[in-house]
């Protein structure tokens, strides 16, 4: 594993922007799951089938918050993909919003220290490229800084100080499978990720903005 810090500097990931068929009704899904400070979201009528080649996830404090924020997705309309379970790792469930978009919450603890609560200990941006290695140098070649890096398994970048949301990367096929669905799919990721650099699509298709001419709804 190979680790780098930040500086001030670096490009960086500002914002992340959902493209939603129904735009009221995802401010009713995201407010109701608790996420809607994290992100933005806009209108939009792009096509997709299938795997979106992303997924958002939730870090918290104890398994009763991850069944918190599971419940309450669930209670607004999200699909279970993966019921909450204890793995070797913690303690985690799966759920799909409405609008598509595919969330895991989970936690390293496998026993509650206290109640639930409804607090968030930090949100990464799963982005399912063909090779790690090859994006991370584009985004490196971007200006963005590499945290962590585990060969070509996965790779994670240095979160920016405006952004809520650290980035991350892993191989599509893995991504789908560690959340429960078929790593097929075609058209639109419905995600644009905002940047402090210019605007540029990746060679997996995902867009960034710069974030002066990024304009989105908030959620």
């Amino acid at each position: 594993m190979t680790t780098t810090t930040s500086t001030a500097a670096d490009t960086a990931l500002t914002s992340v922007t959902l493209e939603v068929a129904d735009l009221e009704a995802a401010h009713r899904f995201y407010s109701a799951f608790g996420v809607d400070t994290y992100i933005s979201l806009r209108a939009s009528q792009a096509q997709s089938t299938g795997f979106r080649g992303f997924t958002l996830a939730l870090t918290v404090s104890g398994p009763a918050t991850v069944d918190s924020f599971i419940g309450a997705a669930v209670d607004a309309g999200a699909t279970v993909l993966k019921p909450a379970a204890k793995s070797l790792w913690g303690y985690s469930g799966v759920v799909q919003a409405p609008d598509g978009t595919i969330w895991k919450i989970a936690t390293s603890a496998k026993k509650d220290t206290g109640p639930a609560t409804r607090e968030i200990d930090e949100v990464v941006l799963l982005i399912g490229v063909e090779s790690v290695k090859a994006t991370k140098q584009f985004y490196v070649g971007r200006g963005l800084t590499v945290a962590k890096s585990f060969g070509g398994k996965y790779a994670e970048f240095a979160p920016g100080q405006s952004s809520p949301i650290k980035l991350a990367l892993y191989k599509r096929r893995a991504l789908a499978k560690e959340v429960g669905v078929s790593a097929d799919g075609t058209g639109s990721h419905r995600i644009v990720l905002g940047s402090t650099a210019d605007a540029v699509t990746d060679s997996d298709g995902f867009v960034w903005e710069a974030a002066a001419s990024l304009a989105p709804t908030p959620s």
